[in-house]
């Protein structure tokens, strides 16, 4: 028809081309893209060519010399990344970086916890047995004390006058009776004192120490320990003693009392002699138990002036259970008989040779006068306030006295004749024939 739009008929071919030039397009562009960044991934699983870094690093530094004055002068190698400083790698203590020793990384021993303690009790199979003490040996030693006789720089009571009575350049000494100077360094300065502890003495039963006041010319162990054999008579007496023998004048025929001449001389003596007991006994609560022990003052020949002294102003006279003199009554007598008239509980013994023998019996005769019973015998028991005299024979000589006078070993007779008065306090607590092995 005329005038009418005509009706074109679309041709299916010419729609086929065009969908088939747009495909190859989009393929190209797929493959394109992929090819790089194929290569880009199998060059990342390959090292790096050095000629590629040598020619990039030629390149930077070319373009780092082009534009250095637009970049920042410290924008270097060195600036950007600095070398590590020592506190960075070694922080110090006060950081937060814990310091450790070698000795934190050895191998720790597991810490045992305290066990709780058990609040029941096994029953011992064994049966009780009662306590004994262990067994021991003699003890014979040296002991120096201040309270010893010596050194002595106090007045002699007789004349009132120093007893270091005379000089000689820096040396002090003594004048004695007779005449002969001793000198303070070489008779006059020995404090020791002889100490002898039986082996059988037992400080929790009654007992009694001994003070041995030796005579002149002797030194505690040629003479009293070897020669008067002190320590053995104690020993093999069985009692329940041990013996105190302070060093007098050294190997001289003086018989100075020292510092015994003193008041309450002995009582120090015997209060420092009681720590040292208990020392040398291992019992250290034991020095109440010496400190009130009685005593028993021997003296021997010289010995009687320091024994006398003693008695007389030594502060402890009660506490003495006996006096033992031994060829010993050279003077001081009234001392003796103020003792024996006001210590009616203890007793009193005097045994003498002819050289001796008129002071003996002066002394008995002041005691009969003053209504106080003597004895002249060592037959019978002692007993508290026995007064006994004994008279020995020609054949006995003033210096083996001390082993031999009315008996052998008179000492060990007294301390067996003491011993069998239960009031004299004093126990047996051994055979008076010991094994030889204890002696």
């Amino acid at each position: 028809m005329v005038g009418a739009a005509p009706k074109v008929k679309a041709d299916p071919r010419a729609d086929r081309t065009t969908a088939g030039a747009r495909g190859r397009v989009l393929r190209v562009g797929l493959i394109a893209a992929l090819v790089p960044l194929s290569l880009t991934l199998v060059q990342c699983g390959r090292a790096p060519d050095p000629a590629t870094l040598a020619a990039n690093s030629q390149a930077n530094v070319q373009v780092v010399a082009k534009t250095s004055t637009q970049v920042a002068s410290g924008d270097t190698f060195e600036d950007r990344f600095p070398a590590p400083q020592f506190k960075e790698r070694f922080p110090s203590a006060s950081e937060s970086f814990l310091q450790r020793q070698v000795s934190d990384f050895s191998p720790k021993r597991a810490v045992q916890q305290p066990q709780p303690e058990a609040r029941y009790k096994v029953a011992s199979l064994e049966p009780q047995v009662p306590y004994k003490r262990p067994p021991r040996e003699d003890l014979t030693t040296l002991v120096s004390m201040k309270s010893s006789a010596f050194p002595y720089f106090g007045n002699n009571p007789a004349s009132d006058a120093p007893f270091l009575n005379i000089s000689k350049g820096d040396r002090r000494g003594h004048r004695s009776y007779s005449g002969r100077v001793y000198w303070q360094d070489e008779t006059y300065s020995d404090s020791r004192v002889l100490v002898h502890v039986p082996e059988h003495f037992d400080v929790r039963k009654p007992g009694v120490i001994v003070v041995f006041f030796h005579g002149n010319g002797a030194t505690l162990e040629r003479d009293v320990r070897d020669r008067q054999l002190v320590p053995k008579q104690i020993t093999d007496s069985g009692a329940n003693a041990v013996l105190l023998a302070p060093q007098m004048a050294v190997d001289a025929a003086d018989s100075s009392a020292g510092k015994f001449w003193q008041a309450g001389g002995l009582k120090r003596f015997m209060e420092e002699s009681a720590n040292h007991l208990a020392r040398l006994t291992g019992d250290p609560d034991s020095a109440r138990a010496f400190a009130n022990m009685p005593i028993v003052i021997v003296g021997y020949s010289g010995g009687f002036l320091p024994t006398a002294w003693s008695l007389e102003v030594g502060g402890i006279s009660d506490r003495v259970r006996g006096v033992v003199l031994l060829d010993a009554v050279y003077g001081e007598m009234d001392k003796f008989v103020s003792w024996i008239e006001s210590h009616r509980s203890g007793f009193f013994v005097s045994s003498y040779t002819r050289y001796t023998a008129r002071r003996d019996r002066e002394l008995m005769s002041m005691l009969r006068q003053k209504g106080i019973s003597v004895s002249e015998d060592m037959d019978g028991p002692l007993r508290p306030g026995s007064v006994v005299f004994v008279e020995t024979g020609d054949g006995i000589t003033h210096r083996d006295y001390v082993t031999r006078a009315w008996t052998r070993d008179p000492l060990k007779d007294v301390l067996v004749k003491m011993s069998a008065t239960p009031s004299l306090a004093l126990t047996r607590v051994a055979s008076t024939n010991p094994p030889a092995a204890s002696r």
